[in-house]
């Protein structure tokens, strides 16, 4: 398929700009293993599923990646952290009207600073002389979405989180979990619906727009992830108790997907560049739970693959029609696969 294959139209106003008033007060478009739709809330999520289906979190907490400073030659910087390597070093994307050269220094906050080691491709090798985490709980800020117009603020920092966040990584949050409430966890919990983690930290990548028209070109971001001993029994046992697995958003998917890509749940922690579009055979999960993805990106590909492409084309033209919320602070979608 084309690049031009996922294009739709969608009117500016539809792009939620903040969270519903309350968590969990979204809308929810169903689409069940049969044809047709249902327009829905999200409340009514408990109804849709049943007792020994088994929910897979992406635990990972978006972290204050992007850092504003200077050079040496007082020459402004923006970095924005994609990946941190470990207590002091870091991968970055770093904007500036000259790039830093290896051994140069960044300043951060007037406090804090960092060295460039080396370029990795489109990415910059840093090394803070403290902690990054420290670092950038000081003196980031949240990365919003690019389509978010807003500057960060306090209700961003608590709703731009799952309440299940836990291992600090993620430069975008896992949106599909923003609905979840401590009281729908519990409440799916006394009807039988387990959950169970796993940590996938999302990468800036997610937002980069896919540049060539043939997508067999096209060359996906890499994002690391982990699956526990814990989760993948669990998923085990549901599996062999006839329950089903349904991932809360495309990056649980894409973890559970990646490590059966050499057997099932062969590769439970690994790095992962899997790009899942229409014609993809998918090995574990049965259904996902997602928001609505923006034109010609990688992630609605991966929805069309899911629940198929024409289903995926009527549901989007539907939702447009009837006016829900897009992208991540937006509604969300049930899609069953058949």
């Amino acid at each position: 398929m084309q690049l031009s294959d996922f294009d739709y139209f969608l009117p500016d106003h539809l792009i939620a700009q903040f969270p519903p008033a309350e968590r969990g007060g979204s809308r929810l478009l169903h689409l069940p293993v049969q044809d047709g739709m249902a327009d829905r809330r999200f409340a009514e999520l408990p109804s849709l599923l049943r007792a020994g289906d088994l929910l897979v979190l992406n635990d990972t907490r978006v972290i204050k990646a992007r850092l504003l400073g200077q050079k040496d030659s007082g020459g402004q910087v923006e970095a924005m952290v994609e990946r941190v390597l470990n207590e002091h070093e870091a991968l970055a994307m770093v904007r500036a009207s000259k790039s830093p050269k290896p051994g140069s220094w960044l300043h951060f906050g007037g406090t804090w600073r960092a060295e460039m080691l080396a370029r990795q491709g489109e990415f910059f090798h840093l090394r803070f002389e403290q902690p990054v985490l420290t670092v950038l709980d000081a003196a980031g800020a949240l990365p919003l979405p690019p389509y978010i117009e807003h500057a960060p603020d306090g209700a961003d920092a608590e709703r731009y989180q799952t309440v299940f966040a836990r291992e600090p990584g993620a430069v975008a949050a896992p949106t599909a979990g923003l609905h979840f409430t401590d009281a729908m966890l519990a409440t799916l919990a006394g009807q039988g619906v387990a959950h169970a983690r796993l940590t996938l930290h999302v990468g800036a990548g997610t937002f980069q727009p896919v540049r060539v028209e043939n997508l067999a070109e096209h060359r996906m971001h890499h994002e690391r992830y982990s699956i526990p001993a814990e989760t993948q029994a669990a998923i085990r046992r549901t599996r062999e108790q006839g329950g089903r697995i349904v991932a809360v958003g495309t990056t649980s998917l894409r973890a559970l997907e990646a490590s059966c890509q050499h057997g099932d749940m062969a590769e439970p922690v690994g790095d992962t560049d899997i790009f899942i579009t229409p014609g993809y055979e998918f090995r574990l999960v049965d259904a996902l739970i997602t928001n609505f993805h923006l034109p010609k990106s990688t992630l609605l590909m991966l929805v069309s693959a899911f629940a198929g492409y024409e289903r995926m084309q009527l549901a989007y033209a539907h939702a447009v029609r009837e006016e829900y919320r897009f992208f991540s602070y937006g509604d969300a979608m049930l899609l069953e696969r058949r």
